[in-house]
């Protein structure tokens, strides 16, 4: 029984919490007797004829959520910190909602991306709290080039230049959408695509923000955000934001962590290169033309007697466009070994940063001018700090054990200074105030072991469990590795996969995803599906990564029915398309991080250095994480069925194949086209019976 005066959540939930405390009375006894009154709780509240099966249609049970709901509620009751993987179809997102808003207190809740926020926010939280008939308070928070600016949007208005005709009218749009939205969310504004180019000049970034100086501070969107932020019980945020605030304190989420009780990341598996990026530091060309652009209006509206604005701009502008021509064309990351050498590179560093000092002089001299010019010099100022140290290292004056190199796209360019490991820095940041950490998502585990994920995390201590996903993948899906492929590293691979993906998408009827590990072959594959559904006259509608947007694309291969989509990276998670739209997921290459990328070499030395195995202790089990995302794509629901074809024959003739087939879902297996397009015919049997 539990302990007398604990109230059962059903009706209202908000007293539990407070009463489960206010019971406790430093008794053991008393604390476990309330544990086990708030895992009975969660059983109920989760059985299939509980609160759910009103709010959720076909609402059912589920065994393995409620273990894991019960497993969470645990750490949460006892501040600790707990690792889950949750395979797909567990309902691992449930499983944290409910125990998390039972418990009450101030509970973070960090997701992958944007739109997971948007569905947690609008979908699944609101669910809960119907459910739960909880009246906890709920708040999106988002970085704050997400809302617009008033003052940059009134600066936009009447001196920006607009590179073309629909950045005038998205202006103009963006002028209305201000005077009539409450958060002044871009999301908000559909009409205009995210990635339009005005949208840098009405939203602010930390380094042109004026802060309490600015005169539209009191009706500031990132000031409304965060003000919600602070008051309300649940706050959903993404992992950029979590660790740009707590290593910036910029946002306003390491202002809700002295707070917290309990931070949950959702999509937990992508957390250590989004705080690798984080806990390093850079300086992109771009900031650079922004502090340019911002200096140029500021300096001529508020100083124009100060100096010459147009012709110190000018000289940073083109020493910075100098820079990057120093280096190839295209997308590239060199280490600073590869490009020290390099002596046009080295001397346009040196004429950079000299541009830079000239320009931050001027600003320091005329600063008290106006709160915007200190701003600019503030930003040029830190800017130049940084510079100085990385051409310092670079040259060797002074050592480090992080790793120093470049990163260049097509027409900017990135200076990176970036750790080896996290692991201690984010190990920092949870201590202090004593919370629980739960850290789910439904990749982290290989074959049940979590010391990969762990480790670079530093979360060695922390207790973790797996939970595999209820479907029957036995019967429901097949992997199938094609014979007589060629080596992947040659130029015909491509063209081979290609071939061999052919009899499956016929047999399929469309309805596929071509998952590519580089965007060259991306350019390559959807080529040659082009000219291939041409000439047979195959009715299968193809979209290509890059044609449009990716929310754009899958909503128009979803609605197709017999698409086929072929895309890189971004297309490997996060994709949620269920029923016969996708039946057929098709992988090129096993997606091994390239072995010459700076960050990675280095990590792999100092493993090596201290007596490990850079490949299988490093980009095997990365590789590994990958590919089971990807393959998740597949099988989204209990009643799907479909094919995973990986043309990669190392699957299967190298002896690490073994461990990565093994780490993927209980597929059936076969190397024979002929069974693999089978499959499909056997499954449009089933479904006629």
């Amino acid at each position: 029984m539990p302990a007398a005066g604990v109230r059962r959540p059903g009706g209202d939930v908000s007293l539990f919490r407070s009463v489960f405390l206010d019971s406790e009375s430093g008794s053991q006894l008393v604390w476990s007797e309330n544990l086990k009154a708030y895992e009975e709780d969660l059983a109920r509240l989760m059985d299939a004829g509980g609160p759910f099966s009103e709010v959720v249609e076909g609402y059912s049970d589920r065994p393995m959520q409620l273990e894991m709901a019960q497993a969470i509620a645990r750490a949460i009751v006892r501040c600790e910190t707990f690792v889950a993987e949750a395979g797909t179809g567990t309902g691992k997102t449930f499983a944290y909602l409910v125990p998390a808003l039972m418990w009450g207190g101030k509970v973070i809740i960090s997701t992958g991306t944007r739109n997971l926020q948007d569905q947690l926010f609008f979908r699944d939280i609101p669910t809960v709290r119907k459910a739960l008939a909880s009246p906890v308070t709920v708040a999106l928070l988002k970085g704050r080039s997400n809302y617009v600016c008033r003052l940059h949007l009134a600066r936009a208005a009447e001196y920006g230049r607009l590179e073309t005709k629909a950045d005038t009218r998205y202006l103009r749009e963006i002028v209305r959408f201000a005077d009539m939205t409450d958060t002044g969310d871009k999301s908000d504004l559909p009409t205009v695509p995210e990635t339009a180019s005005v949208w840098n000049l009405v939203t602010s970034t930390k380094e042109n923000c004026p802060g309490t100086e600015c005169p539209h501070y009191q009706d500031c969107f990132v000031m409304k955000a965060r003000r919600s932020a602070q008051q309300a019980d649940v706050v959903v945020v993404n992992h950029h934001l979590f660790f740009a605030d707590v290593v910036l304190k910029d946002t306003g989420v390491a202002e809700l962590l002295p707070t917290a009780n309990t931070v949950i990341f959702d999509e937990a598996h992508q957390l250590p290169d989004t705080a690798t990026t984080f806990f390093g530091q850079f300086v992109s060309t771009g900031q650079i033309h922004e502090l340019c652009r911002d200096t140029q209006v500021e300096g001529l509206s508020q100083a124009r007697d100060g100096a010459d604005w147009v012709a110190l701009v000018g000289r940073l502008d083109k020493a910075t466009k100098d820079l990057r021509l120093t280096l190839p064309e295209g997308m590239n990351r060199m280490a600073v070994h590869q490009i020290a050498k390099r002596e046009a590179f080295m001397a346009a560093l040196e004429t950079f940063k000299e541009a830079l000092e000239e320009l931050n002089r001027a600003l320091t001299e005329q600063a008290q001018r106006s709160e915007l010019l200190e701003v600019c010099r503030a930003r040029s100022e830190q800017t130049g700090v940084f510079v100085r140290k990385w051409l310092a290292l670079a040259k060797g004056e002074e050592k480090t054990e992080d790793v120093l190199w470049v990163e260049t796209f097509g027409l900017s360019l990135q200076l990176h200074l970036t750790p080896l490991s996290i692991a201690d820095v984010f190990n920092k940041q949870r201590e202090g105030t004593p919370r629980a950490w739960i850290f789910t998502s439904a990749t982290l585990a290989i074959k049940q072991d979590f010391s990969y994920f762990s480790s670079r995390m530093g979360l060695m201590e922390a207790e973790s469990k797996t939970w595999p996903s209820p479907f029957d993948y036995g019967e429901n899906a097949m992997l199938y590795v094609p014979q007589n492929m060629p080596q992947p590293m040659s130029p015909q691979y491509s063209d081979a996969v290609v071939e061999a993906a052919l009899p499956l998408i016929e047999a399929s009827g469309g309805g596929a995803f071509i998952l590519c590990t580089t965007l060259r072959a991306v350019d390559r594959i959807s080529a040659r599906l082009r000219e291939i559904f041409r000439e047979r006259e195959w009715p299968f509608p193809l979209f290509v990564q890059g044609e449009s947007g990716k929310t754009d694309l899958l909503e128009r291969f979803r609605k197709s029915g017999n698409g086929v989509l072929v895309g890189s990276q971004s297309f490997w998670e996060g994709v949620d398309v269920r029923g016969k739209a996708l039946s057929l997921v098709i992988v090129d290459k096993l997606p091994f991080a390239p072995p010459d990328d700076p960050v990675l070499a280095a990590r792999i030395r100092a493993l090596e250095k201290e007596g490990g195995n850079g490949f299988m202790d490093f980009q095997l089990p990365e590789a590994i994480m990958s590919l089971k995302q990807g393959a998740g794509r597949l099988i989204r629901d209990e009643r799907d069925r479909g094919v995973l074809m990986i043309c990669d024959t190392r699957l299967v003739s190298k002896p690490y194949g073994r461990r990565i087939w093994q780490s993927l879902p209980p597929f059936a297996r076969t190397r024979d086209e002929a069974v693999a397009c089978g499959f499909f015919r056997d499954g449009d049997r089933n479904r006629t019976v």
